[in-house]
């Protein structure tokens, strides 16, 4: 008995697999309603801070076609950051998972253009697609939901029910009506408050709530203030934080990802407080040349530092 052709959405599954992606899902554009409704109470509760951005083109962000004229089908991917050789903890600081190696904002668009030249193959040229990686108001979370690759923890964070949270999201908007390939979850975290009872400053003030003001990873990287309030609430964090994904039950899946410029660098596994301490601008751009942690910049990094341990 002939099996019938693999329909385009089929086809784009199979090749973000054999891209080393961790998960694909493709999903209408279309509005999100019930998502830009929280959205819209999370900012008018002021929790973004001072991250203006998110909101401007709020229309946009909630309807993709607003955003790129057209767009017909969103395929997002998730791909794997989880070290495998995590940075030494005794006598460190620490810095969040996603930043130990390259930028991965290009590493992953790079890895979306080939996906999307999988695409253009059975096409032909496509007017008016988009690759998308944390660069523009979309919505992440919300479309790897719809695209079936999660649900949403109490934490905040998309959780993979079988491989956890360490991953980047990215997104290919298309001129296509593709098939769906999957329904969106709803949350399993069922009666655990892990993530809730280990936020060391309160900034998950509640189940699904985020006060961003508060939360480490903020206060690291995005805010430009001088830093007050107890430093030993920071638990030696100095760029980002992992705290609430590391005692996620669901991240016990999570498994060392392939992927050659994710690895942090032998200089950065070096790295110990006293390092940390005298490091200088020549130093800092040598160590993360290519890094997102260029985000909080030498100076911010080296307030961060003198925050936790003042000399």
């Amino acid at each position: 008995m002939k099996h019938p052709d693999p329909t385009l959405s089929e086809i784009i599954v199979a090749e973000a697999e054999h891209l080393g992606f961790t998960a694909c899902g493709i999903a209408a554009a279309t509005l999100l309603e019930e998502e830009s409704a929280i959205m819209e109470q999370w900012l008018e509760a002021e929790h973004e801070g001072t991250m203006s951005y998110l909101s401007r083109n709020r229309e946009k962000r909630y309807d993709p076609r607003l955003l790129v004229e057209g767009t017909k089908s969103i395929v997002t991917v998730l791909y794997n950051y989880y070290p495998q050789n995590p940075l030494p903890r005794e006598g460190n600081f620490k810095i969040a998972r996603y930043a130990y190696g390259e930028d991965y904002h290009e590493v992953l668009k790079q890895k979306m253009r080939m996906l999307l030249e999988v695409v253009e193959k059975r096409t032909g040229p496509l007017e008016g697609t988009r690759v998308f990686v944390d660069s523009a108001p979309v919505l992440d979370r919300a479309w790897a939901v719809k695209c079936g690759l999660g649900f949403i923890g109490k934490n905040t964070t998309l959780i993979h029910p079988k491989k956890g949270s360490f991953f980047f999201i990215g997104h290919l908007f298309l001129p296509l009506s593709l098939e769906p390939t999957g329904t969106a979850m709803g949350n399993r975290c069922g009666r655990c408050t892990r993530c809730l009872d280990a936020c060391p400053t309160g900034a998950l003030k509640a189940p699904f709530i985020l006060d961003a003001r508060k939360c480490i990873s903020y206060l690291t990287i995005e805010y430009k203030g001088e830093l007050t309030g107890d430093p030993s609430a920071f638990n030696d964090w100095i760029y980002g934080c992992d705290i609430c994904q590391e005692v996620c039950p669901y991240n016990k899946f999570s498994v060392g990802n392939l992927e050659p410029k994710f690895q942090p660098s032998e200089a950065l596994m070096r790295m110990r407080k006293d390092d940390w301490k005298r490091l200088d601008k020549e130093g800092f751009d040598l160590l993360f040349k290519k890094s997102a942690v260029k985000r909080a910049g030498f100076e911010g990094l080296k307030r961060n530092i003198t925050f936790l341990e003042p000399e």
